[in-house]
């Protein structure tokens, strides 16, 4: 069944968009009055209500009977009922003959021809608050989503003729200077021109803590700037900045649909037509097996049915279900790509990860420093290794240069590469060999044997012709990997895999520290693309991939559930991934498995209430034991129970 939109809620829609664009700043229309305004027709045929059915039961209003009696409670009808018996109507000539709209017209005209106005007004009156409460409970939903339209910025301060002009974001080109004051956001993607600068991004990545980065680091566009003016350079039209891409993908998930969201839409289509001609049967059948037949009694029960039957319950609270799984996602910063993926991880069984920039951080650290020779301290080693690096622009150089170590005096001459091997060159007149265990042995320099044990990538530093000491340099760990592996398993998955194209042996040594349960390294992106089909084939399970989103691309494409890592800076991760972490914390992914399990429950929780409600209803109406204010509990009543359950999606914690 096709659901169209009330006016009701259409002026709901309209009063915030009226409200966005005033901007807060028209003080004639606040946006309380604009609620008010929107409740007003439900709250007119309320009080008409009350007043007629007090008229029907106090003998003191004898004249409260006949044309007035009907004109009183269809004035209390139209406010509520005019726009559903429109919207019927038009559905009508669109060839949509069977909606909630048209069963609703028909119970409650139906219940005036019979003389019973108060349950007539009644069913359209609860309806109609009904369809209020479900645009409030959606637009709260869907309240974390839309927040972050509210971070696209609005300017940016280009520096164009020597001066800073305030222009439309998506008129600024790559490579122009954007000054950004104290409280601003950060209006396109780029690098970071000042000495350092600290960042709100909580509306990108859900993490209230201070983003802190340093000069020549990335910047994206919607952080707000905390600390001082800073000054960027672009990398990215607005178009193509992370957070436009992200607008833009949160904007299509709901689009995408899940298998329970189109099989009720399905159901629906079906059902509504065989509830209609039910209805009928009840209506006139019993004429030839009643002796006793009285057409207004088996109206009045058919008039009950088409109420009970109304798949309201379902059509609302289904979909409001999903839109609060993606909305409390997105507020842990979790983004979905649709409803579908959040019924996808529910069904995962095996956990995939790839390990650099997944469960580490991708880049170099110094792990140990080891001295080999007596008459040399550590940091005098380190001040040689130093000056011969300082020559290279391998991430491993990178990495030592880190080191503190203050040696101004030490400079290195005559710096030659050796190809695969490392670094051969004159520091302070004395000969250094910076390297590998290979260049050493070429240059028959004994290698204490302690180095065959060492798994990480190990630098070695010679100094005339003696073994001077070696540093261990290890890619470092993210916080919180050992706690992500900890939850994942706590969240029922007993099957974690770490796939890596790094060295077998480094990638064994980190699956162990980690307790995951298999690993395989030294792989290329097709190798890990194998592994997966061939989990997949090979024990029939569900597998979530977690990667970075830019070498992985053919797996996390590939997996039942692609999971990126870091999405927010790879275009690469949001064109592929099905799911994507905006914080880079691996532990997010049981968060994930977590809010699509509670999603998929609330969603079940409340199609059971709605049949099962439906259900004794529906018999004891067809019975005629049961009245339409019965009637109006099971279709209102239910939805309303539905909307609430949906809603505590919004309250949940997981972590």
């Amino acid at each position: 069944m096709k659901k169209k939109k009330l006016n009701l809620r259409d002026l709901n829609k309209t009063s915030s968009n009226n409200h966005k664009r005033n901007d807060g700043h028209n003080q004639s229309s606040p946006e309380s009055v604009l609620k008010f305004k929107t409740y007003l027709p439900a709250i007119f045929s309320f009080v008409m209500l009350i007043a007629g059915i007090a008229f029907d039961y106090f003998e003191s209003f004898p004249h409260f009977s006949g044309w007035i009696r009907i004109v009183w409670y269809v004035v209390a009808y139209l406010p509520v009922g005019f726009s559903v018996i429109k919207e019927g109507w038009n559905s009508i000539i669109k060839g949509d003959f069977f909606t909630e709209f048209l069963l609703m017209s028909i119970a409650t005209i139906g219940a005036f021809a019979i003389g019973e106005y108060p349950e007539g007004v009644a069913v359209m009156l609860f309806y109609a608050v009904g369809e209020l409460f479900q645009s409030a409970a959606v637009k709260r939903a869907k309240g974390s989503i839309k927040a972050l339209l509210d971070v696209r910025p609005n300017e940016a301060l280009v520096y164009r003729n020597n001066n800073y002009v305030s222009v439309n974001p998506e008129t600024v080109n790559i490579g122009e200077k954007v000054q950004v004051r104290v409280g601003e956001k950060i209006p396109l993607d780029g690098v970071l021109l000042s000495k350092k600068g600290s960042f709100n991004t909580a509306a990108l990545t859900g993490e209230s803590k201070p983003d802190t980065i340093v000069k020549g680091e990335k910047v994206f566009a919607g952080s707000i700037n905390l600390d001082g003016v800073i000054e960027i350079e672009t990398t990215k039209e607005f178009k193509d900045s992370s957070i436009a891409r992200i607008l833009e993908m949160v904007q299509n998930a709901t689009a995408r649909k899940s298998k329970t969201e189109l099989f009720i839409r399905k159901f629906a289509r079906i059902y509504t037509p065989i509830v209609v001609f039910l209805a009928i049967g009840l209506t006139f059948l019993p004429y030839f097996f009643v002796d006793d037949y009285v057409f207004s009694d088996w109206l009045y029960r058919a008039l009950i049915f088409l109420v009970i039957s109304c798949p309201c319950a379902l059509v609302i609270s289904i979909p409001l279900g999903y839109f609060g799984g993606l909305g409390a996602a997105s507020k842990n910063g979790i983004l979905f790509k649709g409803a579908s993926f959040l019924d996808e991880m529910t069904k995962v069984t095996t956990v995939v990860m790839d390990k650099t920039g997944t469960v580490t951080k991708g880049v170099f650290k110094i792990k140990n420093v080891v001295v080999n020779n007596g008459s040399l301290s550590e940091a005098e080693m380190m001040k040689y290794l130093m000056a011969m690096e300082e020559q290279s622009t391998h991430p491993i150089a990178k990495a030592i240069m880190e080191y503190k170590a203050v040696g101004e005096d030490f400079q290195a001459t005559e710096v030659t590469e050796v190809a695969g091997k490392g670094l051969k060159g004159t520091v302070n007149g004395k000969t250094v060999l910076v390297g590998n265990k290979v260049l050493m042995t070429s240059n028959n320099i004994e290698v204490p044997t302690e180095t065959d044990t060492i798994v990480e990538s190990i630098v070695m530093v010679s100094i005339e012709s003696k073994f001077a000491g070696y540093v261990i340099i290890a890619d470092e760990l993210k916080k919180d990997a050992h706690e992500a592996i900890k939850q994942i398993r706590e969240s029922g998955i007993s099957k974690i895999i770490m796939l890596s194209g790094d060295k077998d042996s480094i990638t064994q040594q980190v699956a162990k520290e980690m307790g995951v349960n298999w690993a395989k390294g030294g792989l290329l992106p097709e190798d890990k693309l194998n592994e997966v089909e061939h989990l997949k084939k090979q024990f029939n399970t569900k597998v979530a991939f977690i990667g970075d989103g830019i070498n992985d691309a053919p797996v996390l494409a590939a997996s039942d559930v692609g999971i990126a890592m870091g999405g927010l800076g790879s275009d690469v991760a949001i064109e592929t991934a099905d799911v994507i972490i905006q914080t880079d914390q691996p532990s997010k992914i049981a968060r994930a498995i977590k809010i699509g399990r509670s999603t998929r429950r609330i969603v079940w929780q409340n199609i059971g209430l709605a049949f099962g409600v439906k259900a004794v209803v529906l018999v004891l109406g067809a019975g005629g034991l049961a009245t339409m204010w019965e009637a109006v509990f099971a279709d209102v009543g239910v939805a309303l129970l539905a909307i609430l359950n949906a809603v505590r999606l919004q309250k949940m914690n997981w972590k």
